[in-house]
């Protein structure tokens, strides 16, 4: 039995930032009984994207490990808007939003998790049912003094921006969440650890044994600098096509390459090592990264799907004759939240003007991606580009 908990522990650990208390988690562990692992995802946005993917994969360990789990929907929590690392009141849901934000994510997350041991709950199913006297015997069991505890809110207290009574509910209802479900175990990013703290707090407070907090990292977007967010233009949606999703795989750094499979690769971690050691030797770490972003197409759009992908993409740079190793220069979006061509293309030092990147523009030697523009008005969403002048400037260029 510890053989099979060490076990266990070790492929639970990995990738994970932290586990409250890990102790505890050995304990139920050794019950021998499957666990209840609960994670909640707010329907904000209509698509999920590798960020999401974090946590859902560790889901799916969780079930191959022989334990329950529980993909919370959070249709109640998405109408306040969590304020999580935010500088000012987020702008809650429509209903209509919610649900029709929720039906894709039911819809998504059977790419990775077995559908027949998942779970889907809603928390509408028992908040909705709270009547108000519920509500304020709920939020009785905490106080203003640990609120304030959150980083968040003690920097928007002391610098005097208002925090709407409403979103103190937040963590509450969220913490209520693992008490409705009897939750053993409860996955969220590192923003998440004061919310699910106070789910474990809320749980001895309902005399229930509390549940084990597991934190996850936050990926980081294709500039390797912020999480990966659609507002930001640095995801990658797990609906996008194959070619794209291909592509924008092959423009993360190197570095960062290592983080993905960290975080996103089925591969064991003494393959990932062989890996790094195959680099370390001398290997090109752009055919690794053919093999990284060959799994991750296969998942999401079914097996033979990355190779087509990969042979897609070589034929395109080899088109273009694009060097393997380029200039990477990072660039700030306008105050439009793009950046115009002719910016891009002086800014990432392909031609010495903007009136020269009009003449290039012109002559039709400018390719975005590979794909031949001759458009002026064009203008750029923050992402990752391989921009093209001529037959011999290339660079990879970060919006920001």
């Amino acid at each position: 039995m510890t053989a099979a908990v060490d076990k266990q522990l070790q492929e639970i650990r990995r990738g994970a930032d932290e586990i409250l208390v890990e102790s505890e988690l050995r304990e139920k562990l050794k019950r021998g009984q499957p666990l209840r692992i609960k994670a909640g995802f707010d329907p904000t946005a209509p698509d999920l994207h590798l960020g999401h993917t974090v946590l859902i994969n560790k889901l799916r360990q969780f079930q191959q490990l022989g334990h329950e789990v529980i993909f919370l929907i959070g249709d109640f929590t998405g109408m306040i808007g969590d304020p999580s690392g935010k500088s000012a009141t987020r702008p809650p849901l429509t209903r209509e939003q919610v649900i029709e934000n929720a039906r894709t994510y039911e819809r998504q997350i059977f790419k990775i998790l077995d559908p027949e041991r998942t779970r889907i709950e809603f928390n509408s199913t028992w908040m909705g049912e709270m009547r108000a006297a519920g509500l304020i015997e709920l939020a009785a069991k905490h106080t203003v003094a640990r609120m304030l505890e959150r980083d968040d809110f003690a920097k928007r207290y002391k610098s005097e921006q208002p925090i709407a009574i409403h979103e103190f509910l937040y963590p509450l209802v969220q913490g209520y969440d693992s008490v409705a479900l009897h939750a053993d175990v409860e996955l969220g990013g590192t923003d998440q650890k004061f919310n699910l703290l106070v789910g474990r707090q809320l749980q001895q407070s309902y005399g229930q044994t509390p549940q084990i907090v597991l934190t996850m990292p936050l990926l980081e977007g294709l500039d390797g600098v912020q999480k990966m967010s659609k507002s930001l233009g640095n995801y990658i949606g797990i609906d996008e096509p194959a070619d794209e999703m291909f592509g924008k795989l092959m423009s993360i750094s190197d570095e960062l390459m290592w983080r993905y499979f960290e975080l996103l690769s089925f591969e064991t971690a003494d393959t990932i090592q062989g890996l790094h050691d195959q680099v370390a030797n001398g290997a090109n770490p752009r055919d690794i990264k053919f093999g990284l972003a060959v799994e991750i197409v296969d998942r999401f759009h079914g097996e033979g799907a990355g190779a087509k992908a990969q042979q897609a993409f070589v034929d395109r740079f080899r088109r273009n004759e694009a060097p393997e190793d380029m200039p990477e220069v990072t660039l700030s979006s306008d105050e439009t939240g793009e950046l115009g061509i002719a910016r891009v293309l002086s800014g990432a030092g392909l031609t010495a003007s903007n009136s020269e990147a009009f003449r290039m523009l012109g002559q039709g030697a400018v390719r975005i991606d590979g794909e031949r523009t001759e458009d002026r008005q064009l203008s750029l969403d923050p992402g990752v580009y391989v921009v093209q002048v001529g037959k011999r400037r290339f660079a990879r260029v970060t919006i920001k």
